[in-house]
């Protein structure tokens, strides 16, 4: 049972309607900002503006800021690097390529687009979404929550071995 149903359960709540707002901004040092200042328009979002939105974002970031989320992220992060890296090695070269990423954005690069479509597929009926980069699969993208813990991480880990194993013996 996913993470979610379970917190519903848990506290014997019943979802009738998920809703999120939509918010776009662009921060930047005084480098990047100079060149724009005088036309605002260079950079431009249909997701900004509402008093409602902002008002969430402001909140989201105090929350990243004061839970420091980017510190859990980058640790957490290289703690799944290693994971994958070690995880892939015995399918290298002949199914994976590489395992790369900074902080929780991470990739899996794959020997060809099938081999990817195979994979996420894979870890799809494991419960696990990843995400191709753009249309291609033969980079999939791994871009969890900053708050997953490493419990959830190693059953990320455990979905791949087992995928790359099933894909391994078909080879």
């Amino acid at each position: 049972m996913p993470i979610f149903d379970r917190l519903l359960e848990h506290f014997q709540l019943f979802l009738f309607n998920l809703c999120f707002y939509f918010q776009g901004a662009f921060i930047g040092s005084d480098k990047l900002w100079k060149p724009i200042f005088n036309n605002p328009f260079l950079h431009t979002t249909t997701f900004g503006g509402s008093p409602l939105a902002c008002a969430a974002a402001i909140a989201t970031i105090n929350v990243i800021c004061e839970e420091r989320l980017s510190d859990l992220a980058r640790i957490t992060g290289d703690i799944f690097l290693a994971k994958l890296k070690t995880t892939i090695k015995p399918y290298t070269p002949h199914i994976t390529l590489d395992a790369r990423g900074k902080g929780l954005m991470l990739a899996l690069e794959f020997v060809d687009t099938d081999v990817g479509f195979r994979v996420s597929k894979g870890l799809f009926r494991e419960r696990i979404l990843v995400a191709g980069t753009l249309v291609n699969a033969k980079t999939i993208r791994i871009e969890p929550p900053l708050t997953i813990t490493l419990e959830q991480v190693d059953l990320v880990i455990t979905a791949l071995d087992k995928v790359l194993k099933e894909i391994s013996n078909e080879i």
